[in-house]
This record gives C-alpha cells, structure tokens and sequence, in this order.
C-alpha cells in the first residue's frame, strides 16, 4: 500500500511539474522575452553537420518573423493584395487556420527592395494574436480559430517605408505605433477590445519595436520614434525621458536593449550609444550619455547580450560582426566584412545564433576576444530578412515566400 501511495505521489509531483514546465515560445519580436534570448530553445550538445528539415509551405511575400505558441506556429504575409495571418501545426505543418484583410500598398521607389510587406512580427498573448501590417492596419484575432476579434484601420498617409515596428503586449493591454509619417501616436489599447488606454503623440512612428524594462523602479516603453530615443511610463504613456538621434531619411530602426539600467541604441550614420537612465528627486528623468563607440554603428540590425558582451552586426564595411564591453562601450573585436546587409542577433545558451539575410545561419561562440565561428548551414534558397523563430527543437525560417520548419 505504501508503495501504491508512493508511487502515486510521483506521479502526482511529475505531472505538477509537467503543467509548471511552459512550453516552447518564441511568441513575439525577438523572443520570449523581446531581448535576443532563445530562452526556450534546446542547443544540440554538438551540432551537426546539416540541419534537418521538417516542412516547408509557400506562404507569401514579407518580412514579418514567424512566431511559435505551444504546438502552432503563426505567419503574417502578403498573398497579391491581401494580408493573411496563418496558423501551422507546428510538428507537421498542416494548416490550421488562416483569415486576411484587403490591403493595396505603393511602395516607395526607394524601399522596391525590401518588398511590400508586411514587416512587423505578430505578438501572441493571452489566446490572441496581434498582427500589424504594412500600411498600419492593427487586427486583434483569436489563436485557436483565427477569428476577427477587433480592427484599426490604416492611417489615411503610412509611413513613408511601410510600417515596420512590431507590437507589445503588457498584461491586458497591447502597445503599438499607430499612425504613419503626418501623424502618429504610440498607442496602449485593450487587448480584449482594441479600445484605447492612453496614447503618446510626441514625435510620430520610426521603424524599431519596443521593449518593456523597470529602470530606477518605473516600468517603461523605451523605442525609437522617428528622431528620438524615447521612455514613456507604461501605466499612463506619460513620457519620462528622450535623447535625440537623427539618421538619413529618418530610418530611426534598431530595438533598444537594456543592460544594468543602461539603455543601449544606435542608428545609420550614427555611433552606438549608452545611456544612464535616472530619475533625480524633483528634477525628473534624466538621459545622460554614459559612453558611445563609433567604431559601430548599427542600421537594422539590433544586439544581444550575454554576459557582459554585446554582439550585433555593424552596417559598416558592408556588415561587420561585433563584441563590444557593455560597461565601457570598449571595441573587444571586428568581425571580417561583407557578411550581410542585415543579421538577427540572437543567444542560446552557451552560442550565438546569427542568421544573415544570405540565407545563412551561424553558430558561434559568445567570445569577448575573437568571433568564433562554430558551425554555418544554408537555411534558405532567396534571402532571410525575417528573423527565425527559435523554441524547443526548431528553427522556423521565413525566406521571401516560404515558412521553412528545421530542426536536428
């Protein structure tokens, strides 16, 4: 009888664990937590020599990373004048639901290259998916079966490259840069219902997504508007501190990143910087530029951490890997050039997973002196601007018109 009990209490413990475990996620811009971090993937002990693929489908034109809930990955592309938000099973690929909106787009003749989107990633949270597309329409639907749950339409003049920032989602309310290049307001809504909480109007949208980080005790939304670097206090959208930063043509894109209360940003043309964020009593926040390299200067690509190291892609010398001291801003070491217009910056564990819009995927070492390489595999057969989602085993790679699933 003892053992009977015993037995059942560790089954009883095992399945406690198991519904404590949560799954693999990469639910939003840059990963669970919005930071570079593959918190939820599994790095194989050795890597092999080739990447094993699942699946692939053929699912439109974009530049919007694909995201993973659990057991169902989601992808937002253009399909002719449509943009269509898919649901995949994520072991087989079957599709299990998929809904689109009628969205004509010009493209700027300067921005041909980089497609006509969508460019922004989903964010999942709370069985809703929130998809924001390239003309600034922002649609709210239900994970499990796809439905419309509520829609704002596009600004009646988008931004001039197409809409690119990605949005948030904090509790019970969803964040975004709504509007386009003759107004704009970044915009705290319902989740449940679109409905609007507060709105920041200071400057109109830039290209970058937003991060949530607590500095000096104040939980805050810290993004690049079209000429600042901004913090806006989450609860009210009251704007606590900015710091300038112009780049050609206002390309204002790079995602913030946060280290020990020190905000990290960087623009085209522009070095990278650091800023000590603090509120003085009476005096209100404070910006207060802390060191700045412009041996790097980054374009589109954003940073990752681990440790005390920064790692990101240059845009000099035609794409240029990097190590830079996050306490210092100190130039550790310069990748050879070339290496791609555009990288996703990301750690997992023990490597670095750069994957570059060459279609490549690079495993390397997070090293403070040198950039070691561990492994390179061709992920893709036309280029990657979207980055990949990474959770459990897999790797799921959007090319120009291909959700690729791999894994080892």
């Amino acid at each position: 009888m003892k053992n009977i009990i015993a037995a059942i209490s560790v089954l009883t413990l095992t399945a406690s664990l198991f519904a404590q475990t949560p799954a693999p996620s990469w639910s939003q811009w840059r990963g669970p937590a919005r930071d570079g971090i593959a918190s939820s993937f599994t790095a194989p002990a050795t890597w092999p020599a080739q990447l094993t693929k699942k699946w692939e489908a053929t699912v439109g034109a974009g530049h919007a990373s694909p995201v993973i809930a659990g057991t169902r990955i989601i992808v937002h592309t253009r399909q002719d004048n449509r943009e269509v938000l898919t649901a995949f099973d994520l072991a087989s690929g079957k599709q299990l639901w998929q809904d689109g909106v009628d969205a004509p787009y010009t493209m700027n003749k300067a921005a041909a290259g980089h497609g006509p989107g969508p460019k922004s990633t989903p964010a999942i949270a709370g069985g809703r998916v929130f998809a924001l597309g390239v003309s600034g329409i922002f649609s709210a639907h239900d994970l499990a079966t796809g439905k419309l749950l509520w829609r704002k339409p596009a600004p009646p003049v988008p931004q001039e490259y197409g809409t690119s920032n990605s949005p948030i989602v904090d509790g019970t309310t969803v964040i975004a840069f709504l509007g386009g290049q003759k107004g704009g307001a970044l915009t705290a809504m319902d989740a449940a219902t679109g409905t609007v909480k507060w709105q920041w109007t200071g400057d109109v949208p830039g290209y970058a997504s937003p991060i949530i980080a607590t500095i000096a005790g104040v939980r805050q939304l810290i993004t690049q508007s079209e000429s600042k670097v901004i913090g806006v206090s989450v609860a009210d959208g009251k704007l606590l501190w900015e710091a300038p930063l112009k780049t050609p043509y206002n390309q204002n894109v790079v995602t913030p990143l946060v280290v020990n209360d020190v905000v990290i940003s960087a623009g085209l043309d522009n070095p990278t910087i650091a800023y000590w964020i603090t509120a003085g009593l009476g005096k209100g926040w404070t910006a207060t530029p802390r060191w700045s390299n412009d041996q790097v200067s980054m374009y589109m690509s954003s940073p990752a951490v681990s440790g005390t190291t920064i790692f990101g892609l240059s845009n000099k010398n035609r794409g240029q890997f990097f190590a830079i001291d996050a306490a210092t801003g100190k130039t550790l070491w310069l990748g050879k050039g070339r290496e791609a217009d555009n990288a996703s910056i990301v750690r997992a564990g023990s490597v670095l997973l750069l994957s570059t819009t060459n279609s490549e995927l690079i495993v390397a070492r997070p090293s403070a002196t040198a950039f070691e390489e561990v492994k390179r595999y061709t992920i893709a057969d036309s280029a990657t601007w979207a980055h990949p989602a990474y959770a459990g085993r897999t790797i799921a790679v959007k090319d120009v018109d291909k959700l690729i699933v791999w894994s080892y």
